[in-house]
């Protein structure tokens, strides 16, 4: 066990060594746009549009005039300056005279051209990330209604289940990844940015520990503080990493499919650091869930297959990125629509693995 623990740690350092440069998007390259901003920080419009936050100062205070001309509040709390809805038209305005002379969109700041609704920067990854959050509530509290409700209890009102209280910590790392991404959807700026990507890494990191815990079948608390606290240290500190040292932009929320082969390959290209190790963390817990149900011959093993299977037709879309259909459906949208079906199907497995151990428990018992 201990051998275990120093190689996925020594794994995970060598892929963390590989931090590739980052480079700046076509699109805020452009002399073009970059003259539409300039001059539209300084007069407050973009051709025949004109904005109101270019009269206020980055607090809500009015550059000229008396105090209770400022900016409404409902308005102030998105954060959308000056800059940012300069920066915003003027990506439009290029667009659609790139449209016009047949060149493809791309990106600015890191970012595809995206419409906004009613101020929402990306509504249907918003609109995913929210379904993506019920399903997740759902199959929480249907796993807890099982297990107390349906299931037999041992004579001091606990579950049979070993891995009760490791799920329910899985619930909340799940629900709270889903909210972040969310908001950091709405509107991105640098703090829903480094929450929704530090989110994501803690989730992956848990889940990580979740899946060697269970495969590996470890009951004993010191055995599985033993095996948790090496990848803990890691996820930690790889998330201080990206909050104080440096935030990789890369495909950060990423996941990848749990064939090794593309892994190599991610980390050949030079993809984003963050992405390197989402994609270790990922590709290792799904290869050890696919090996120990084909292994054990669980109940329920073609449902984590499934799974597996889901997603590494989901990393495609990482890959094989694409801009906005009409601005709104781009590659990472799709990844999100996908992960409801597979969410709905993993809870369906975490049940059945509740119900599998249960009973197999509950006989010994008797």
């Amino acid at each position: 066990m201990g051998r275990l623990h120093w190689i996925i740690f020594f794994t995970f350092t060598a892929v963390s060594a590989l931090v590739p440069a980052l480079h700046a998007s076509a699109g805020d390259a452009d002399p073009i746009y970059k003259s539409c901003v300039e001059d539209c920080e300084k007069s407050g419009c973009v051709k025949d549009k004109c904005f109101q936050h270019c009269k206020f100062t980055s607090d809500g205070k009015p550059i000229d005039g008396p105090w209770y001309l400022q900016e409404p509040l409902y308005l102030r709390w998105k954060q959308w300056d000056c800059r940012s809805d300069c920066r915003y038209q003027c990506m439009l305005a290029r667009e659609e005279e790139r449209q016009k002379l047949g060149d493809k969109p791309v990106k600015y700041h890191g970012k595809w051209p995206f419409q906004r609704v009613y101020g929402i920067q990306e509504p249907v990854a918003v609109a995913l990330s929210a379904l993506n959050l019920a399903i997740q509530f759902h199959g929480w509290i249907s796993f807890y209604i099982l297990l107390h409700y349906k299931l037999p209890l041992r004579p001091n009102k606990r579950t049979h289940y070993e891995y009760t209280g490791l799920w329910h910590i899985y619930a909340l790392f799940s629900m709270n990844s889903w909210f972040w991404s969310a908001v950091y959807h709405s509107r991105d700026v640098e703090l829903t940015e480094k929450l929704d990507y530090s989110s994501a890494v803690a989730l992956l990191g848990f889940t990580l520990i979740l899946a060697i815990l269970r495969a590996f079948n470890v009951r004993d608390e010191a055995a599985r503080v033993m095996v948790a606290a090496p990848l803990i240290a890691f996820v930690t500190t790889h998330i201080l990493y990206l909050n104080f040292y440096k935030l990789d932009y890369g495909a950060v929320m990423s996941f990848v499919t749990s064939q090794i082969l593309h892994l190599v390959n991610i980390l050949i290209l030079g993809l984003g650091l963050n992405f390197k190790v989402c994609s270790a963390m990922r590709v290792t817990q799904l290869l050890i869930w696919a090996v120990w149900a084909g292994v054990t011959r669980h109940p329920s093993r073609w449902k984590l297959w499934v799974v597996v299977a889901g997603g590494g037709v989901a990393m495609l879309l990482e890959i094989y990125d694409f801009p906005p259909y009409h601005g709104f459906v781009d590659a990472h949208a799709l990844w999100h629509a996908t992960t409801v079906p597979l969410t709905y199907l993993w809870w369906s497995f975490v049940r059945d693995d509740a119900e599998f151990r249960t009973l197999a428990l509950h006989k010994k018992v008797k």
